[in-house]
């Protein structure tokens, strides 16, 4: 006779469209020759983040969760900002937001699971429809993205008409459904010029569009939405830095404000921040004004830099564990799901994004 809880193993996890997926058993969490064995080349990358002594807790999750990917036909999504033993050893494709959802659109699993905040699960279930997105934690917020909602943006239209609204991606489905186009901190300028005005609206963010504002003649509308953590660094701080070694090469996040941005040597997008540090020669001392896990997370790609951190943590990235992702594996959760009808309307406003020709 099966125990109540063997058929509880067996029976079916239903998501929404009627998808079925089968319950697995959950796996052990020992610290085994195999584990070890198995995940010693995943260490080498993260070794000089994660101390030794630690490692057989993260190695069992780490072997667990990339044998459920296979099991499930999953990938994988994880943003810049999460640590590094979810970064390098269980991600199949890491990235800023925009880079994720879009490189989502390519992938021929199943099953998405974001591992990062929640606009972005719902960035990439607007850009995949058809697509089961999970995301570990639901309460993997961002303050920047509260800053706002749909009908804040309906009342803006109202008050401003025949201005055009432009969306930062960090936001939510219902602000995206409510504007004309989306915008990333790396083309937000062609963006606001493309609609050859001199007035536009661009929110959430009041330091992004205080930075737009300085690379373009558009006025420029803003909204008093700030990420948390790049509204902490201050221009004091940086010079500070600055004071002690003048060799140091600071490069801001256009989520700063703008007596921030002012004092950096380079200011772009998450990726633009990249590729600039690791442009930098052997010996180079590189200070990343943005979330301090990017620096650990890009250090195996420039191994000769030196990443001095000045550590503002984002506490919503950081809701994402390996517990929690594996738990997301094995129970189907937390499925993210938009209203069809806001769907429709949000991915327009990204679709125009994506085929602007700058």
């Amino acid at each position: 006779m099966q125990t109540v809880e063997s058929q509880v193993e067996q029976g079916a996890l239903r998501m929404s469209g009627g998808r079925e997926y089968g319950r697995l058993p959950r796996p052990s969490l020992k610290y085994t020759e195999e584990v070890a064995r198995e995940t010693a080349p995943l260490y080498e990358k993260v070794k000089h983040h994660i101390p030794e002594i630690e490692w057989p807790v993260h190695a069992p999750y780490v072997y667990a969760i990339n044998k459920l990917k296979r099991q499930r036909n999953a990938t994988i999504l994880a943003h810049n900002y999460q640590t590094p033993e979810i970064y390098h050893c269980v991600a199949d494709i890491a990235g800023d937001s925009l880079q994720l959802a879009m490189e989502a659109t390519r992938v021929e699993a199943d099953i998405i699971v974001q591992c990062g905040v929640h606009f972005m699960a719902e960035t990439s279930k607007l850009l995949n429809p058809d697509k089961t997105i999970l995301i570990p934690d639901l309460k993997a917020g961002c303050s920047l993205a509260d800053s706002i909602t749909g009908e804040d943006v309906r009342l803006l239209r109202e008050a401003n008409p025949g201005v055009p609204i432009v969306t930062y991606v960090n936001t939510s489905a219902d602000v995206k459904a409510e504007s004309d186009i989306c915008c990333t901190s790396s083309n937000a300028v062609a963006v606001v010029e493309s609609f050859g005005v001199d007035k536009v609206l661009l929110i959430p963010d009041e330091y992004l569009a205080q930075n737009v504002a300085l690379q373009t003649d558009v006025k420029i509308l803003t909204w008093k939405g700030h990420c948390e953590v790049h509204e902490r660094f201050t221009a004091d701080e940086l010079l500070a830095y600055k004071d002690a070694d003048p060799a140091i090469q600071i490069i801001a996040h256009p989520e700063c404000p703008t007596e921030v941005t002012g004092v950096a040597d380079f200011t772009g997008s998450t990726k633009g921040m990249i590729d600039f540090a690791l442009g930098q020669k052997p010996g180079a001392k590189v200070l990343l004004v943005t979330e301090c896990s990017m620096a650990s997370n890009i250090q195996e790609q420039a191994p000769g830099v030196e990443f001095i951190k000045p550590c503002n943590l984002c506490p919503h990235m950081k809701r994402i564990t390996l517990p929690k992702i594996l738990d997301s594996l094995l129970e189907m959760k937390e499925e993210v799901i938009v209203d069809p009808q806001m769907a429709e309307k949000a991915r327009r406003s990204v679709e125009r994004m994506v085929n602007l020709k700058n």
